[in-house]
């Protein structure tokens, strides 16, 4: 059950070794753990899907609109990730203010009605325009899960919480493009769209009938300008968060670059083309292996141990993906190998550095979370577009970019560590917005 302490700030927040989740609002909801888990993962999942799920129908898209540059359909993709980052800068500030249920189901209704757009576009503009505007609108989708688990858990706890959501959230990218490339076989590329709005419908309903609000009345903000001025800057003045924030920007646009680029890669490239949703699927399958792993480990060894070691270990497999690319370029079978082990070393990133960035905030956790999703999402956006839109036929723009940004990635950990990797403090602080107590 809850537990409940006048003495701390954080007295709505669950016992991390609670089975149940209480509305905060005095609805009585009732919600077990495990169901809670997967609830968040279905809510995030659902932006995994609206990219995932369209690259196997890049080709039918451009073919039905005529659009002749290869790098273009990439656009479908990227499109919606940079309006996603736009969009992010919104919805934690309202969901600060008028709880987190509000908001949600907003930024649900959003993305059904968004996705049916997509399914009727009449030409790629539209398309792409619809597409904006489905990243914008649903943005809230990657934000609230993050600030209702802030509400409930804190520090390791809610790192391994996160990373048991990643396990859940990461089928998503293996079996997207299979449900995508399903759906191609029996109906033309706008059902795919259509099938992604039915699965948002659903979730709307799972977590309408479901999810209590655990926004404490005594911890809604006001909305007004001086409020949001003040809160959404907070995570760049916070040393300790703003390394990892832009730290996770930098190895997650590298991995966009790779979602941007899979199919013209995989299919193109490397000749694999009716393969293409079994490779993508066995690459991002190790994200969940790890994310499993991680929520076994990070409480015992520590976010900041699990996450330094797998970055050091990310940059050396990202020099191995810079070798093969210029050595034995057209091998898939080097490729595949290289890119899993860069994508199950972010399962123990991902988690954890959202986890250490979400630390110094407790009072204004959405306006946190929407802060850190916007850059995380602008920043990794940027670059994966830029790295998809560089790609000349070969996986050296994309090796090259592994490595770098992982490298950047590490100079600004450091940063946030003054300099000290593999810490892990032996005093619980308490955050009351960006100030330390110790």
């Amino acid at each position: 059950m809850l537990q409940r302490s006048s003495q701390e700030p954080w007295m709505n927040r669950a016992d991390p070794s609670s089975t149940l989740l209480r509305a905060s609002d005095g609805s009585g909801k009732v919600l077990g753990r495990a169901e809670f888990v997967a609830l968040m993962a279905a809510i995030m999942s659902l932006g995994a899907l609206a990219i995932d799920a369209m690259l196997p129908a890049l080709d039918a898209i451009a073919a039905n609109f005529g659009v002749t540059d290869p790098n273009q359909r990439q656009l479908v993709v990227g499109i919606y990730l940079i309006g996603s980052a736009v969009g992010c800068l919104v919805p934690g500030s309202l969901a600060d203010r008028f709880g987190r249920r509000r908001i949600l189901f907003l930024a649900l209704g959003a993305y059904v009605l968004t996705a049916l757009l997509c399914a009727v576009a009449a030409s790629f503009d539209y398309l792409l325009a619809a597409r904006a505007l489905m990243g914008v609108l649903s943005a809230g989708l990657g934000v609230l899960p993050g600030a209702i688990i802030r509400d409930r858990f804190e520090g390791d706890a809610m790192a391994r919480l996160m990373s048991t959501i990643f396990i859940v959230f990461m089928v998503v990218p293996v079996l997207a493009p299979s449900v995508g490339q399903a759906v191609l076989v029996v109906a033309p590329w706008r059902w795919v769209f259509v099938a992604v709005a039915l699965l948002g419908a659903a979730v709307f309903v799972w977590a309408w009938a479901r999810l209590p609000e655990t926004l404490a009345p005594e911890d809604r903000q006001p909305l007004d300008l001086k409020s949001v001025a003040h809160n959404l800057p907070l995570t760049f003045t916070t040393r300790s968060a703003v390394g990892y924030v832009l730290g996770a920007g930098l190895t997650f646009g590298a991995m966009f670059g790779y979602i941007n680029s899979a199919q013209q890669l995989v299919g193109e490239h490397f000749g694999a083309g009716d393969m293409f949703a079994i490779v993508f699927g066995a690459t991002a399958s190790t994200l969940a292996v790890s994310s499993f792993a991680n929520s076994r480990i990070v409480e015992r060894f520590g976010a900041r141990r699990v996450s330094h070691t797998a970055l050091l270990s990310f940059i050396a497999v990202s020099a191995l993906q810079v070798a093969a690319a210029f050595l034995d370029g057209d091998n898939l079978w080097l490729f595949a190998p290289l890119m899993s082990a860069n994508l199950c070393l972010l399962g123990f990133m991902g988690a954890n550095f959202g986890s250490i960035a979400m630390q110094p905030f407790s009072a204004t956790a959405g306006a946190a979370s929407s802060a850190q999703s916007f850059v995380r999402m602008l920043l990794g956006a940027g670059i994966g577009t830029v790295i998809g839109q560089n790609y000349d036929g070969s996986a050296r723009p994309l090796a090259l970019s592994l490595f770098v940004c992982s490298c950047l990635s590490l100079l600004l950990v450091l940063f946030s560590e003054r300099g000290k990797l593999f810490r892990r403090p032996h005093d619980r602080r308490r955050f009351y917005g960006a100030h330390e107590f110790h």
